[in-house]
C-alpha cells in the first residue's frame, strides 16, 4: 500500500481480501488455531514459521489493523496492545531491564509520567525527565552510560507542548539509543515522526484512531531504521541469544523485524496485554474515517480557541495551531496541516471558576477521555493528574486552573454557544 496516499491507506491498508473472501475485515474471535500435525505447532512455538496458535500472542484481526497503522506511519512492523499504557510500557521494557535508564520529555500524559517515574522504577529502570524546551546541551547532559531510550509525546497531553522531534532524535542517536514518540494526539494524518528521525512510535488507539470512545487499545510501530547491532552491547535482549527460544538472536534471525518480534514473542507471551479481536475490528472502522475526522477536529478547535482568546473571563488559551501560541512555530514545522482537536485554557477566576464553568456545560461532557467525536472536558489537576504533587504538575505543564477541552466534530457554533452560556454562569 506504500504507493497510495494516506487517505486511501486509512481505508485499504492492512487487509486485502482474496477471491471469494469477506470484503470487510473478519473478526477472528477465537483463542486458538488448529493444525494438522504436532510438528507444525512446534515450529510455531520455536519461531521457525509465522502463523497463529494462541490469541494472547497474535491474532489475524489484530495483525491486519496493526499493519494498517504501520502503513499510515510509514513503519516497518507493528503490533497492537490492550491500551496505550501497555504500548508505552512495552515500548521501553522491550529494550530496558533492571539497572537501565531512560530519558523522557517531562511534558507527558499523567499516566505515562507515573509509569516511567514510579512503576518502572520499582523494576529497576530509572527515568530522568527533561524540559522539552531545554537546550541541546541540557538534553545531552541527561544521558547516562546505561541510557537505553528517549521518550516524548508529539503533542503533550494536556500541556500541548510540541516536541522538537529532530532535536530529541539527534541527541538520542548521538548516544546510540532510539527515540520513542507517542503520536496519539497528532496521529499520522498530521505528523509522521519517522520522517523527522524518530525510531519507534506508540499510540493510544483509544483516542482519535478509534474516534468514538468504544474501545481501549494501543499500538507500537517500529520504523525498522534503528541499527540495534551497531550498539549491540546496549541491547543484549535483541542481540544475544534468547534461551527461552532455544537461543535465537532476534536481530540475526528477524533483521528489521527484531524489535516487534521480540515484543510479541517475549513480552506479549509473558505479560499478555493483547487487544481483543472485537476491539481491533472496531478500531479498524474508526481508522477508515480518520482522515476525515482529524481535519474537522482541528478546524473546530481553532475556532473555539480564537473565541476563548477574546473572551473577557479567559486568562489564557493554548492551541498550537493558533497564531501567537508558544508552540506555533514548531507546530508549523512538524504539523503544518493542523495539530489536534484538544486545547487548554485557564479562567481569570482560577481553579474554582474552572470547576464551576465545567459544571454548567451542556453539550460538552465531563468525562475521563479525550479525542473522540463528541466534545468533552476535563480538569487534569483534579482528575487525570491528581496523583501528582505541585512540582510534578508544573513539570508536566499542568496549571491548577487548566481546563482540557477536547473539541469534537459537532457544529463549531454549537460548541461555542455551549461554552458561552457556561462562562456566563461565573
Amino acid at each position: 500500500m506504500s504507493d497510495y496516499r494516506i487517505e486511501t491507506k486509512c481505508i485499504q491498508s492492512g487487509y486485502t481480501p482474496k477471491n471469494g473472501e469477506p470484503r470487510v475485515l473478519p473478526i477472528y474471535q477465537s483463542t486458538t488455531f488448529k493444525y494438522e500435525t504436532s510438528e507444525q505447532m512446534g515450529r510455531l512455538f520455536d519461531l521457525e514459521e509465522s502463523g497463529y496458535f494462541y490469541t494472547r500472542l497474535q491474532n489475524p484481526t489484530n495483525d491486519a489493523v496493526a499493519a494498517k497503522i504501520c502503513d499510515l506511519e510509514g513503519g516497518y512492523a507493528g503490533m497492537l496492545t490492550s491500551s496505550g499504557q501497555a504500548a508505552s510500557f512495552y515500548a521501553v521494557m522491550n529494550i530496558a531491564q533492571q539497572g537501565d535508564h531512560i530519558v523522557c520529555a517531562s511534558a507527558l500524559y499523567g499516566g505515562t509520567y507515573n509509569l516511567y517515574a514510579h512503576t518502572i522504577k520499582k523494576m529497576g529502570v530509572e527515568a530522568t525527565f527533561v524540559d522539552p524546551d531545554c537546550t541541546e546541551e541540557e538534553l545531552n547532559a541527561a544521558f547516562q552510560d546505561n541510557t537505553k531510550a528517549v521518550f516524548g509525546e508529539t503533542i503533550a497531553n494536556p500541556a500541548l507542548v510540541v516536541l522538537d522531534i529532530e532535536k530529541f532524535a539527534k541527541a538520542a542517536h548521538a548516544h546510540g539509543v532510539p527515540l520513542i514518540v507517542d503520536n496519539t494526539f497528532a496521529t499520522p494524518i498530521n505528523c509522521r515522526p519517522f520522517e523527522w528521525g524518530a525510531d519507534i512510535v506508540t499510540h493510544s488507539t483509544t483516542k482519535y484512531m478509534d474516534g468514538h470512545a468504544t474501545c481501549v487499545g494501543g499500538a507500537i510501530i517500529d520504523s525498522g531504521n534503528f541499527d540495534w547491532e551497531a550498539h549491540a552491547e546496549k541491547f543484549p535482549g535483541l542481540t544475544t541469544p534468547d534461551e527461552t527460544y532455544h537461543g535465537i538472536v532476534y536481530t540475526q534471525k528477524f533483521g528489521k523485524g527484531a524489535y516487534i518480534t521480540k515484543a510479541t514473542a517475549q513480552l506479549m507471551r509473558d505479560l499478555g496485554s493483547i487487544q481483543s479481536p472485537q476491539n481491533a475490528f472496531l478500531l479498524n472502522i474508526g481508522l477508515e474515517t480518520l482522515h476525515l475526522r482529524v481535519p474537522r477536529h482541528c478546524e473546530n478547535a481553532l475556532k473555539v480557541a480564537r473565541y476563548l482568546k477574546d473572551h473577557e473571563k479567559v486568562d489564557w488559551v493554548h492551541c498550537p495551531s493558533m497564531e501567537g501560541d508558544p508552540y506555533y512555530e514548531l507546530a508549523q514545522k512538524y504539523m503544518p496541516g493542523g495539530t489536534c482537536g484538544v486545547l487548554t485554557f485557564g479562567l481569570k477566576g482560577g481553579r474554582a471558576a474552572a470547576e464551576k464553568m465545567m459544571d454548567h456545560l451542556k453539550l460538552a461532557a465531563i468525562v475521563t477521555h479525550v479525542a473522540d467525536a463528541r466534545t468533552c472536558v476535563l480538569h487534569p489537576a483534579s482528575h487525570t493528574h491528581r496523583q501528582m504533587n505541585d512540582q510534578e504538575l508544573r513539570e508536566a505543564g499542568v496549571q491548577p486552573e487548566l481546563i482540557r477541552f477536547s473539541v469534537g466534530i459537532e457544529n463549531a457554533e454549537d460548541i461555542i454557544a455551549d461554552v458561552e452560556q457556561a462562562l456566563a454562569q461565573i
